[in-house]
């Protein structure tokens, strides 16, 4: 289930790196299917990358057209996708960049309501101008950095699971079996598998030292290509929500101070504080009550 829903995060990530090629960059499938067959010679190299390269070539014997360019942008699911957010809601693990992926795939079963919307709602045109050739290399080095923040959920998730059912995984083993083969199969597996040998109870893969220096010499390319899709009005909930994982995971505080004050203002919830020990329950209304007029 956790693998589908890892192939979920992984086929969205490649989805919107096409569509930033096509609608913001304006590239013919030919030319993706270059960069994608050059980039299955490298890091990226994968299942999921090589069948790409070899979609964006094939024509349709009808229209004569790229046959991509004529499928109807509407993506099903059997379920296992929406299960794993499930139950990654009931173990507590976040797993944005695969919900991401799961509600990318229902908005577009919207399409009528979409094409409606999208002769009313106004947006940016696509008016790409940066240099090309950056561009395709920010596209590649923020598309490897999210996929290891997706994996790195995924296996969070698995790593839950695991205690929580007591079916003791071995999550290096895991990642030596979908190495052999399977849709998500990867050489970036191999690179997982090594960073679960070198520490068995690694709590994600983003703190393992390679990985963890691998997403920090790409977030600035993640940054810049989220910026791109932001001012051509494309939506990227994949690197996104990615990102926002990473710069998540790696803040030492959070905003949700405020938020369990809120929670602890209508609900008498209770918070705790970094200062001393204990549990703590404020009368916010009597204290914050101004003079009378």
């Amino acid at each position: 289930m956790v693998h589908n829903g890892i192939e979920y995060g992984d086929m969205q990530l490649i989805a919107e790196t096409y569509d930033l090629f096509n609608r913001a960059m304006g590239l013919p499938s030919q030319e993706i299917h270059e960069i994608f067959t050059e980039w299955n010679r490298g890091e990226l190299e994968s299942f999921l990358i090589k069948i790409t390269g070899e979609i964006l070539v094939k024509i349709d014997e009808d229209s004569g057209r790229s046959l991509v360019d004529v499928i109807l942008d509407e993506a099903k699911q059997k379920g296992t996708g929406k299960w794993t957010s499930q139950n990654a809601l009931d173990l507590g693990a976040p797993i944005p960049t695969i919900n991401a992926a799961v509600e990318a795939r229902i908005l577009s079963d919207y399409k009528e309501e979409r094409v409606t919307a999208s002769k009313i709602l106004p947006g940016p045109k696509p008016h790409f101008k940066g240099d090309r050739k950056s561009t395709i290399q920010n596209l590649q080095d923020a598309l490897y950095a999210s996929k290891i923040c997706s994996y790195a959920q995924g296996f969070v998730l698995l790593k839950l699971a695991s205690m929580e059912y007591r079916y003791e995984m071995d999550l290096s083993e895991i990642a030596r079996i979908w190495r052999g083969g399977c849709i998500i199969q990867a050489r970036f597996l191999e690179g997982i598998r090594a960073a679960f040998n070198r520490s068995r109870d690694l709590p994600n893969l983003l703190l393992d030292p390679k990985l963890g220096e691998a997403v920090g010499q790409r977030h600035g390319a993640l940054r810049q290509i989220v910026k791109l899709a932001i001012e051509h009005g494309i939506p990227t909930p994949g690197f996104s929500s990615a990102l926002a994982y990473y710069d998540g995971y790696r803040s030492a505080r959070l905003p949700t101070n405020l938020t369990q004050a809120q929670r602890d203002y209508f609900g008498a919830h209770t918070y705790r504080r970094i200062d001393k020990d204990g549990t703590f329950h404020t009368e916010w209304k009597d204290m914050n009550k101004g003079p009378e007029s």
